[in-house]
C-alpha cells in the first residue's frame, strides 16, 4: 500500500509539470477557450431566462452575438476617434515633446557618460538601437494573434451558449458524483465570475473616464486615447493601474512645463486609480472571493509566465475558479483555506 502510494505522488509530480507545459505550448487553443468560458458564464443567466420564456435557443445565442457585436462597435469607434486625435495632433506639440525628450536624452547622457557621435540626432541614434522597425514587426505578429484569438473566442462563445460544450456536465463527470454538487458548484462559479466582471468593467469605465476628464481638464492631449487605454488596461490585475499612471505621466512630463500643474495632474489620475481601484472595487466585491494578496499576487505572476498578459487578465478567473473547487473536498479544503483573504499573514 506505501508503495502504491508513493507511486502515485511521484506520478503526479511528474504529471503537473507535463500539465502546465501543454497548456503553455497549446496556448492558442486555451487561452480563447478560457475567455469564450467566462464570457459566456455571464450570459448564461439571460439563455436560462430566454428558454424559460419559450425562447428559441437560436434567437437567444443571436441575442448576445449581438450585444457582444455592439460593445466591439463602441470599442472600435472610440479607437478610431483616438486615432483621429493622434493623427490631427499639430507641428507645436510634436516638436516641443521631440524638445522635451532631447533634453531628457542629453541629460541622461551627461548623468552616465554615454558616448554618442555629434553627428547623431539624439533621437534618431536611439530609435536605431532600439530597433523600431524590429518591434514595428512585433507589434504586427501580436495584432494578427490578438485577431485570430478573438475569432477563436467568438466561435467559443457560440459553442457554450449553445451548450455543445457544457461545464456543468464536464464538472458532474470530472469531478463530482452527485449532481446536486456539480449544479451547486457551478452556479456558484457562475455567480461570482459575472459579478467579478461586472465590477472589473464598471471599474475600468470610471477610471478611463476619470483619465480622459483629467487630461480635458490639464489640457493634456489625446484624452479619448489616455481614457481608452486606461480602461483597457485596468482588466491586468495591479499591474494595470500602475503601468497606466505611469505612462500618462511621464507623457505629462514631455508634454506639460515641470510646474505645479504637472503635479497636480499626477496627484489627480493617482487619485482617480485610489478611489476606483483601491477603495471602490473592494467595497463592490466585497467578501465574495475573499482571495488573500499573496495568493493574486502569485498567481498574477504564475500565469503571466505562461500566458503573458492573457494570463494576467484570467489569473483572478481562474483563481475563484480553482478555490471555489477546491473548497468542494475535504482533502483539498485546506489548499482552498490557505488562498483565503482571512488567512493573510
Amino acid at each position: 500500500m506505501n508503495t502504491l502510494k508513493t507511486t502515485n505522488t511521484l506520478l503526479i509530480i511528474l504529471v503537473i509539470p507535463l500539465f502546465f507545459y501543454v497548456f503553455k505550448v497549446l496556448s492558442f487553443i486555451f487561452i480563447p477557450l478560457i475567455f469564450s468560458m467566462f464570457i459566456a458564464l455571464m450570459f448564461l443567466p439571460l439563455m436560462r431566462w430566454l428558454r424559460n420564456k419559450r425562447v428559441p435557443k437560436v434567437v437567444g445565442i443571436l441575442l448576445v452575438v449581438l450585444i457582444i457585436a455592439c460593445v466591439f462597435k463602441v470599442g472600435a469607434s472610440l479607437i478610431s476617434l483616438s486615432s483621429h486625435e493622434i493623427r490631427s495632433a499639430g507641428p507645436e506639440l510634436k516638436e516641443r515633446a521631440t524638445v522635451k525628450v532631447t533634453n531628457l536624452i542629453l541629460e541622461f547622457e551627461d548623468a552616465f557618460g554615454t558616448q554618442r557621435s555629434a553627428k547623431d540626432k539624439p533621437i534618431t541614434y536611439y530609435s536605431r538601437a532600439l530597433n523600431f522597425m524590429g518591434q514595428a514587426g512585433k507589434v504586427f505578429g501580436f495584432a494578427n494573434r490578438t485577431l485570430t484569438m478573438i475569432l477563436m473566442t467568438a466561435f467559443f462563445i457560440v459553442l457554450f451558449l449553445a451548450e455543445s460544450i457544457n461545464v456543468e456536465r464536464v464538472l458532474k463527470t470530472s469531478l463530482f458524483k452527485k449532481k446536486f454538487a456539480s449544479v451547486k458548484t457551478f452556479r456558484r462559479i457562475e455567480k461570482d465570475i459575472a459579478k467579478f466582471f461586472k465590477v472589473k468593467f464598471l471599474i475600468s469605465l470610471c477610471t478611463g473616464i476619470g483619465f480622459s476628464l483629467a487630461c480635458y481638464m490639464f489640457d493634456v492631449s489625446f484624452p479619448i486615447f489616455w481614457g481608452l487605454f486606461a480602461f483597457l488596461i485596468n482588466f491586468v490585475q495591479m499591474v494595470g493601474s500602475i503601468i497606466s499612471v505611469i505612462l500618462l505621466s511621464i507623457f505629462a512630463f514631455v508634454e506639460l512645463d515641470f510646474n505645479t500643474t504637472l503635479l497636480l495632474f499626477v496627484l489627480t489620475i493617482t487619485a482617480v486609480q485610489v478611489i476606483f481601484g483601491a477603495i471602490l472595487e473592494p467595497v463592490f466585491l466585497g467578501k465574495t472571493f475573499s482571495i488573500n494578496v499573496i495568493t493574486v499576487l502569485v498567481m498574477l505572476m504564475f500565469w503571466g509566465f505562461l500566458w503573458g498578459v492573457p494570463g494576467m487578465i484570467l489569473s483572478i478567473p481562474m483563481t475563484v475558479f480553482l478555490k471555489i473547487t477546491l473548497e468542494q473536498f475535504p482533502r483539498t479544503l485546506p489548499f482552498a483555506k490557505l488562498m483565503d483573504g482571512k488567512n493573510l499573514l
